[in-house]
């Protein structure tokens, strides 16, 4: 699942695409209605992937909270985001439980609940592609995998300029 492609907008209801990018635009895509429009450089854009909660320890990445939704609710939908704080600060504590109580507040359980539905909703929360990505046992990671040497560029060729 990719987040960094799914935009919040201020003053915006819902979660938005990009769809292309300009000099100092975004055209977005809403995902709920499909429409198009253009985000300027002065509002304030934030990618899903960028957003992290506030925990008792090290803060954890949106995504990770999306994960835990999906497996504890085993893919159904959450409560309606519109459910009173105190329904909403249970929930989100059953589904996070190291969450800081004192810093993420009611109105940002009830965003990560609305995203949360709206993702699932439309069939974009695919935390599949995260399993596999990961190496098997013997194989070293792709960072650490050796690229094949380049036609022409030999280590022992290459002499250094005085």
């Amino acid at each position: 699942m990719d987040l960094s492609k799914i935009l919040s907008i201020a003053g915006k209801n819902g979660l938005f695409k990009v769809v292309s990018q300009g000099k100092n635009t975004v055209i977005v895509e809403s995902i709920v209605d499909q429409k198009r429009f253009p985000a300027f450089g002065h509002e304030k854009i934030s990618s899903l992937e960028e957003i992290s909660v506030f925990t008792t320890g090290e803060d954890i990445s949106l995504k990770e909270v999306f994960k835990s939704f999906h497996t504890k609710l085993e893919g159904k939908p959450a409560p309606d985001p519109k459910s009173d704080n105190q329904a909403l600060k249970d929930f989100f504590g059953e589904m996070v439980p190291e969450y800081d109580k004192e810093r993420v507040y009611a109105s940002d359980i009830r965003k990560m609940v609305l995203w949360y539905n709206i993702l699932l909703m439309h069939d974009m929360l695919d935390f599949m592609e995260e399993e596999t990505a990961e190496p098997t046992a013997g194989e070293p990671p792709a960072a650490e995998q050796q690229d094949p040497p380049q036609a022409g560029a030999d280590e022992d060729s290459v002499t250094p300029e005085n």
